[in-house]
């Protein structure tokens, strides 16, 4: 299930796809890891790496969609390219994910944009290898958009645009910052504009680094700075919309890199742990280090599993088709937080070897706790996803159904979403048939029961008005919906795959116990009723038990020691 380097050939996709992800694995193998954690540990600007995405044209390739692609026949939007290298930077380090992460932030307003101009100014900065920048967030404000203090005030031929924006990656070398502000004479959400700025501009003052890293996450203010009709991406409602749509593109990214960091962190410490003699016996002799990392490796493989999935839904979306709006805030949230869990588990194990300055897991153990919280925390997540509740538990409608997408295809209704509204009605094909067509699997069986039951609580033991507007009990019932969703995606992605039943199984017995899990806390919250209670404690379930089973998923897990470590 794991991503390793030596061999990895992408055989899934197209052949300048391929050679430029096995190029970008070369590169970073070729420098080895003493340099990887050197520069990291010294916070080196990574000249060197954007002066290799700029000869392979690596960001230009993967990020300029066909419309702007001059008859270049590589150059497009592919979801599931975009994932597969997404994956391998956040193998490689999150700051090097980082820089991507947030050029592709930064062209989502401009490909979005009716702005020839500004698509054509983009696409040539792209093809010179140069980075981009999302201007949202603000120092105040974070990313509340509605309370922005970017004011653009009306000029004889434009506007002067000042303020200040904060936690912008790449904001000391974008050759493209798209901007969120408003207009000072426009009152309410028609005074909403996006609008492109050069970071090199004499208006434009680059304040400082934020953060301790060698990534660059800027604060910048812009003074009276010139925008111009060639500048203006979006007005409106629409600049609005803009703003969440790039997010449902772009965050997608950080589920990938969660994985990626996983990946390697979990190499590294299968290897150290399993060659390691304590007591007279291996580590890994002792059941609680094995319960560990099959666990570790049972989340593993669930976040590649709804991943992978999702982006099929990504990519065959349509205006009659948006599901993805509900996977894309699950892959923000519950894949992150995931990735957080499989650490912890891993570190649980390796114990004071993850704090040690030559690891990898010093990086990851750090960098993962990132991914969750990057512009929308689990919470903010959590309640964008209640909104789908009611429709894909209560009322199922009829979709064609959705293949495997490995083609290299552009996917331009990325920038078409439309407008950021209307999530509550939108409905979902039957989440009931994947588990039927796997209750073979006992732990799927087990975990559908408790699945099913949460429709119970909906109709019997609602939330009544008062707990509607506790946030506090509705983010722990976001958490059981949420595996739900998450169950259905890992088991489509696993009967797609050919998953082995015994790993398919492990993932369930898994998820039984995070189910648990959340009923006790629902149990335990302030305002749970007596019969919310009494539901929860009916859900507390023990996953079906197998020590075969178990021991079969262990062997595979320690056939993973010494498998991959990075060139020195």
């Amino acid at each position: 299930m794991l991503f390793h380097p030596d061999t990895y050939d992408a055989g899934h996709l197209d052949p300048e796809s391929r050679r430029l992800l096995r190029a970008t694995i070369d590169w970073f193998e070729e420098r080895g890891k003493r340099r990887l954690i050197a520069d990291d540990q010294a916070k080196v600007w990574y000249t060197e790496f954007l002066d290799f995405v700029r000869r392979e044209k690596l960001f230009a390739t993967f990020c300029t969609p066909a419309s702007e692609a001059d008859g270049d026949p590589d150059k497009r939007w592919d979801a599931a390219r975009n994932a597969a290298l997404s994956e391998v930077l956040g193998f490689y380090g999150l700051q090097y994910w980082y820089a991507w992460q947030v050029t592709v932030l930064g062209l989502g307003p401009i490909w979005m944009s009716d702005n020839a101009v500004a698509r054509k100014k983009a696409a040539e900065l792209l093809d010179g290898g140069a980075v981009f920048a999302f201007g949202l967030s603000e120092k105040e404000h974070g990313a509340d958009v509605y309370s922005t203090d970017m004011v653009l005030t009306p000029t004889g031929n434009g506007f002067t645009a000042s303020g200040g924006k904060y936690y912008i990656g790449n904001g000391n070398v974008a050759g493209m910052v798209s901007v969120f502000g408003r207009r000072a004479d426009v009152e309410g959400p028609d005074g909403y504009v996006f609008f492109a700025v050069d970071s090199q501009h004499d208006r434009f003052t680059l304040v400082k680094n934020i953060v301790d890293s060698q990534m660059f996450v800027s604060e910048f203010r812009l003074d009276d700075y010139p925008v111009a009709a060639d500048d203006i991406l979006h007005t409106g409602q629409d600049a609005f919309s803009a703003a969440l749509n790039t997010v449902n593109v772009g965050k997608f990214n950080l589920c990938t890199a969660s994985i990626g960091i996983g990946e390697h962190a979990f190499y590294e410490s299968i290897t150290h742990a399993h060659n390691r003699i304590l007591y007279g016996k291996r580590v890994t002799d002792f059941p609680h280090v094995r319960q560990a990392f099959v666990d570790a490796y049972a989340r593993l493989t669930a976040m590649k599993l709804f991943a992978d999935r999702s982006v099929d839904y990504f990519r065959g979306a349509s205006p009659d088709d948006r599901r993805y709006l509900l996977f894309n805030p699950i892959t923000k949230m519950k894949v992150t937080s995931e990735g957080e869990r499989v650490i912890d588990l891993l570190w649980d194990v390796i114990a004071a070897k993850g704090f040690e300055k030559d690891t990898y897991f010093s990086m990851a153990a750090r960098d993962i706790r990132a991914l969750p919280k990057l512009e929308g925390t689990v919470h903010v997540n959590l309640a964008l996803v209640l909104k789908f509740m009611p429709n894909y538990l209560f009322n199922p409608a009829e979709y064609p159904e959705v293949p495997t997408r490995h083609d290299p295809a552009d996917d331009e209704f990325f920038w078409r979403q439309g407008p950021a509204r209307g999530l509550g009605q939108i409905r979902f094909h039957d989440w009931e048939t994947a588990y039927r067509d796997h209750a073979h699997v006992p732990n799927v069986a087990r975990f559908h029961e408790q699945a099913q039951a949460l429709r119970t609580l909906l109709t019997k033991a609602a939330p009544d008005d008062e707990q509607q507007k506790d946030l506090d009990f509705l983010l722990n019932l976001g958490h059981l919906f949420t595996l739900v969703v998450y169950g259905r995606l890992v088991l489509e992605q696993a009967g797609i795959t050919g998953v082995d039943a015994d790993v398919l199984d492990q993932v369930f017995d898994v998820l039984v116990r995070d189910f648990s899990a959340y009923a006790v806390a629902l149990h335990g919250k302030a305002s749970s009723t007596g019969a919310q209670q009494e539901w929860a404690l009916g859900q507390v379930r023990k996953p079906v038990v197998d020590q075969a089973r178990f021991e079969r998923v262990w062997h595979e897990v320690a056939a993973l020691s010494g498998a991959y470590e990075m060139r020195p």
